[in-house]
């Protein structure tokens, strides 16, 4: 007999949220230029809320918080030059 491949079950899909307490830090998506940043040590964010922007390929995206906290430290400048995967920002613990 002849195996047939089956078909994987279909992919759940994930509901969008604020991650948990778990997310310490954000990290940049992509290599580019910090453009404005909105928010300093100290301030409370919501999730969703804009962090700064983020200039790649001549196009600005919006680096979003992934979680409702307060923000710890700002760990970049305006104007600065960051490569894939750069801590941007650090959420407080508790």
């Amino acid at each position: 007999t002849v195996a047939r491949p089956t078909s994987a079950p279909p992919k759940v899909p994930v509901p969008p949220g604020p991650a948990g307490p778990a997310v310490k830090d954000v990290r940049a998506p992509m290599p580019g230029t910090i453009g404005d940043i909105a928010v300093k040590a100290g301030d409370t964010v919501s999730f969703g809320q804009t962090l700064c922007a983020l200039e790649a390929m001549k196009m600005k995206s919006a680096i979003r918080s992934p979680r409702d906290g307060v923000i710890a430290t700002v760990e970049v400048d305006a104007g600065q030059s960051i490569p894939y995967g750069a801590v941007l920002f650090t959420f407080q613990e508790g």
